[in-house]
């Protein structure tokens, strides 16, 4: 199964679409990449850029370092299902 990476409508508006579409347009990652109308991370979602990969929470003072760190994830996640132990 893909991973996959969850976005609040609200937060693309106001921090994440630049992560949003790298994500679309890596060519190195195959994942899934949705937006919703609400993630119920409210507090998070008018503070800073977030997202949800695998349904965990994911959170950054910028868009940039967002990115690094949904794919530094999705890296420790590969690495975990590679070693499972």
């Amino acid at each position: 199964m893909k991973p996959l990476i969850e976005f609040c409508a609200s937060n693309v508006a106001s921090y994440t679409q630049s992560v949003v579409d790298a994500l679309e347009k890596d060519p190195d990652l195959d994942v899934d990449v949705l937006e919703y109308g609400c993630l119920g991370y409210c507090g998070e979602c008018y503070m800073q850029p977030f997202a949800l990969v695998n349904g965990n929470l994911v959170q950054a003072e910028t868009a940039d370092e967002l990115l690094a760190k949904i794919k530094r994830k999705l890296r420790e996640e590969e690495e975990e299902l590679d070693f499972p132990f």
